[in-house]
């Protein structure tokens, strides 16, 4: 085994924490699946890893990759177990922060309300400055009052000031030198960032908000990291952590201790990475996933095997300004709880019966009706024990759940665990059509990628629901998070706003934009150590028309502007605009509004390991399963990793494996591709 490069990827769920291990000598996959630590989520980190190394004889010392992805930062936020933050400002706007857009969360909820700031109001100070759009000095930076506020902060031992000036997205100079005297006055372990440093675009509520939510992360990830950091090198293990974004792409240790925000909500995206490396693997660019977990379902549109951004997110209950993977979540799980509505009608989550206690035929307690019940009912999954066998199945406690749903409703037992499964389904559809319709995307030609633990279990009936005919199975839909993490870059995200007409005269500033954020680049790809040959630039340009509060995102090439290309930016400007809206204003004036760019540093990608050759696998066993109303099917059980590649089966097939069922409905055919993906083909019609 020595000299063996290994490369692993790690997911941390809420629930369980997954690993996946690819030896591209050996064309092998070790994938391990162990109880998350929640309190310390490290702690399953290195437990799985150590493991991993121990049952298969592995040596520390060939790991050249660890990545992984954490959500330490996003429960901090959620349970606001985060540092003490402090702000300065400029007079006049300390409340910035909790006044926000004046709209409410939901409009007809006249009760919800935003959560309170994360910076009580005698934490966020002011002192005199302001400069004025356009950069003219309009009051002086007090520097004076800034030692002051300084000193005053210093007696209350903050973890973390964040400097937020009006305009400083364009104007640095005043943030900038706020944060030097902060640094002559303050301890040395209080952190100092000011908000240009974080994501420097315009918008200040926003860019106010990220910079306190970043500031907040600070002190709670550095502990992280260190005990991280320091178990890993314990276990022998030469490669540097990389740790995973929400934007899709890693991120260095260094650079995850200034900017931890960028870590959150890095799950669902990690899943999509994994989604974007298979599908075009195995021929399809279109695809929509569907990541079901235990308590949420999370979709997303890939097209030409690239998933989409988007750049404002809500993170607990605060808005985020940053470029993260565009993920639909609904709240329609393994073990989202079916109940029964003042309108009498059934619905389907978005409370989830967890992990503990469960759904009801799990027998730890739960006794409400989840899908997990309803799919044991109806024969599509085992009724005696999940997770080859280590999980028990009591069908008789899954019944006495449901039939109390049932008698409520009126209904039969089996018509109410179908009910179930389809209420569940129209909600994942309900999420697709946003991403997909709405956009102006057909999802006939798209298909189906469903991973996670319930993902294959519902994909049948969402893929009919949106018309779509084929589904793709990857070979361990419930790690996928984790492979994804394996095919990532390094990435980081750049912004210059510069607002300003776009005529064919504009290429002079938009070029000296250009050169600003180039320079900026450069010096991130010396710093990350990237080699010339494996540094690429992903460029997009935002643009609206005069008066419009939203932007539009399109592509631009690498290389200078000349007039042609301002003229050509223009022209696509307002085709994107009528796809996007069903109209163009030729007469209207187009505003260029950010300059954006995706760094991206390639690393070495392990091949995808193949499905070795043998013999068609026979069922294992058979049993009733209810697919669609009206017949029971007496029905082959097969075991995923006895298949061979090339092997057909036509349904009605369950097939089974440690991580999750997949359902092959009557007259669907599936096949083996050589990476063990199950790709499914539906017949067009399978009855009511």
């Amino acid at each position: 085994m020595d000299g063996m490069e290994i490369h692993i990827g790690v997911d941390v769920g809420g629930t369980f924490t997954d690993l996946a291990v690819n030896i591209p000598g050996e064309n092998r996959l070790i994938r391990h699946k162990l109880a998350s630590t929640p309190d310390r989520p490290d702690d399953a980190i290195i437990e799985g890893i150590a493991r991993v190394i121990a049952e298969h004889g592995l040596d520390a010392g060939d790991i050249v990759r660890l990545s992984h992805g954490t959500t330490v930062g996003t429960n901090a936020l959620i349970q606001r177990r985060v540092g003490k933050v402090a702000v300065i400002t400029s007079q006049g706007f300390r409340d910035l922060l909790e006044i926000g857009r004046q709209v409410r969360p939901k409009v007809y909820d006249i009760h919800l309300d935003f959560p309170k700031p994360l910076v009580p109001r005698w934490l966020r100070l002011e002192v005199r400055q302001r400069r004025r759009a356009d950069g003219s000095e309009h009051v002086p930076l007090d520097e004076d009052g800034v030692r002051n506020v300084g000193r005053q902060l210093a007696a209350e031992g903050v973890d973390c000031v964040a400097v937020c000036f009006l305009h400083s997205y364009a104007y640095p100079d005043d943030e900038e030198r706020a944060v030097e005297i902060l640094r002559q006055v303050l301890p040395s372990e209080v952190h100092i960032l000011s908000s240009t440093a974080i994501y420097p675009e315009f918008r200040e509520y926003e860019r106010f908000s990220t910079a306190v939510l970043n500031g907040a992360l600070l002190t709670v990830v550095d502990a992280y990291l260190d005990r991280f950091s320091a178990e890993v090198a314990r276990l022998g293990i030469p490669a540097e952590p990389k740790v995973s974004q929400s934007s899709g792409g890693l991120m260095s240790v260094h650079m995850t201790r200034r900017l931890p925000i960028r870590a959150c909500l890095s799950g669902p995206a990690a899943g999509v990475l994994g989604a974007a490396y298979r599908a075009p693997a195995a021929g399809f660019g279109n695809v929509i996933t569907l990541d079901v977990g235990g308590t949420s379902a999370d979709v997303s549109v890939l097209v030409d095997g690239a998933p989409t951004e988007v750049h404002n997110r809500m993170l607990a209950g605060f808005p985020l300004r940053l470029p993260a993977l565009d993920v639909n979540a609904v709240g329609a799980g393994g073990g989202s709880i079916a109940w029964i509505d003042v309108d009498g009608l059934l619905k389907v989550g978005p409370q989830s019966a967890g992990a503990h206690p469960g759904p009801a035929c799990y027998d730890l307690g739960g006794t409400e009706a989840t899908l997990t019940d309803a799919n044991v009912l109806l024969g599509r999954l085992n009724d005696q024990t999940l997770l080859d066998g280590r999980m028990p199945i009591r069908r008789d406690l899954a019944e006495a759940a449901v039939g109390r749903l049932a008698e409520e409703l009126g209904l039969d037992l089996m018509e109410t665990a179908r009910g179930i499964i389809r209420v569940a389904s129209a909600t994942v559809v309900k999420a697709i059509r946003p991403l997909s319709v709405e956009r102006g995307y057909d999802p006939a030609d798209f298909c189906l990628f469903p991973f996670g633990g319930a993902g294959p279990l519902l994909a049948t009936e969402i893929a009919r629901e949106l018309g779509m005919a084929t589904i793709i199975v990857p070979p361990s839909p419930g790690i996928l998070c984790a492979e994804g993490l394996l095919n990532s870059d390094l990435t980081a995200d750049f912004v210059k706003t510069s607002l300003m007409p776009l005529t064919e005269d504009s290429y002079g500033p938009l070029n000296a934009v250009r050169r600003d954020l180039r320079q900026r680049v450069d010096d991130w790809f010396d710093h990350e150590e990237v080699p010339q040959a494996q540094r690429r630039l992903q460029w997009t340009v935002e643009m609206r028309y005069v008066g419009q509060n939203y932007e539009l995102s399109l592509a631009l090439g690498d290389g200078d502007l000349g007039a042609e290309d301002c003229k050509d930016l223009t022209r696509t400007f307002h085709a994107s605009h009528e796809r996007a809206y069903g109209f163009f204003a030729q007469s209207e004036t187009v505003e260029f509004v950010n300059m954006k760019v995706k760094a991206v540093g390639g690393l070495d990608k392990p091949p995808l390991p193949t499905l070795a050759a043998g013999p068609d696998a026979e069922p294992v066993a058979r049993r009733r399963t209810l697919f669609a109303a009206g017949d029971w099917y007496d029905t082959p059980v097969f075991r995923r990793d006895s298949l061979a590649p090339g092997q057909a089966l036509t349904g009605p097939a369950v097939i089974e494996q440690m991580d999750t069922t997949t359902l092959l409905f009557p007259g669907d055919r599936c096949v083996v591709d050589a990476r063990g993906n199950l790709v499914l083909t539906l017949a067009e019609e399978t009855g009511p």
